[in-house]
């Protein structure tokens, strides 16, 4: 869970973890202003990790990741701990990696009526539709999304992209998405709600419109790696 004030929606989201197939939870506080690391601890979160200073959304998930794949994770979902996604799909975007249909999954928005129903924004559900549909194009593939934050993969998927390579802000879910469509492979999609309150953690205009250039940079940058005219470090092979 990469967390960043999130002490007042954190015991919600981590109560309806599935426990039965959960082994571990890792909670990476980024110099959250709040008391999100010490809610964390009184949960009795297996690994809690604080950054001293803001490493930005995608610095977190590095060091979720890197976290996971020390402790010998096989599976890994990130779930916000701002409830914004119910952890209750975690069973169902488990079974499909651990039985080998799709080596990735994402849990989507846009899938059924999930984004508008849950509270989304007119103005991000049709940004997130005309970034989607150019993604699909440029990139050669045809998900419903790409832009959710609920997102499991198997170790050999985290293993097999060079995630060191990715910016430390929020591009970094897209340019992972990207990786692993470039390195082979599949990703599968299941239908998730979602909830927009005051507490859940969302980016205003103004990032969101650097998000979507950004996105839109990354989709460009594959399609040139794609047909071999660009050549970009992101999709150079990590180093073991």
């Amino acid at each position: 869970m990469p967390a960043y004030n999130a002490a007042k929606t954190l015991e919600t989201t981590y109560k309806e973890i599935p426990f039965n197939i959960v082994d571990e939870v890792i909670l990476v506080d980024d110099a959250s202003d709040d008391n999100t690391l010490d809610v964390g601890r009184q949960l009795g979160i297996q690994h809690c990790i604080r950054h001293d200073v803001n490493k930005g959304y995608g610095g977190n998930q590095k060091t979720c990741y890197a976290k996971a794949l020390e402790i010998g994770a096989d599976i890994v979902i990130m779930v916000h701990p701002d409830y914004q996604y119910t952890p209750k799909l975690i069973p169902v975007m488990a079974y499909m990696i651990a039985s080998g249909i799709y080596p990735a999954v994402l849990a989507s928005r846009i899938l059924g009526k999930g984004a508008l129903e849950g509270g989304m924004p007119l103005y991000k559900y049709i940004a997130n539709r005309f970034l989607t549909a150019s993604q699909n194009l440029l990139i050669g593939q045809k998900l419903s999304e790409y832009h959710t934050g609920y997102r499991a993969f198997s170790k050999e998927v985290l293993e097999g992209i060079n995630l060191t390579a990715n910016s430390d802000d929020f591009i970094f879910d897209n340019q992972m998405l990207s990786q692993i469509h470039y390195a082979g492979f599949r990703i599968g999609e299941v239908s998730c709600p979602t909830k927009y309150f005051d507490e859940a953690s969302s980016i205003n205009f103004k990032r969101s419109s650097i998000y979507g250039l950004g996105v839109l940079k990354v989709s460009m940058m594959h399609f040139l790696q794609r047909i071999g005219i660009g050549r970009f470090k992101i999709y150079e092979a990590p180093k073991s």
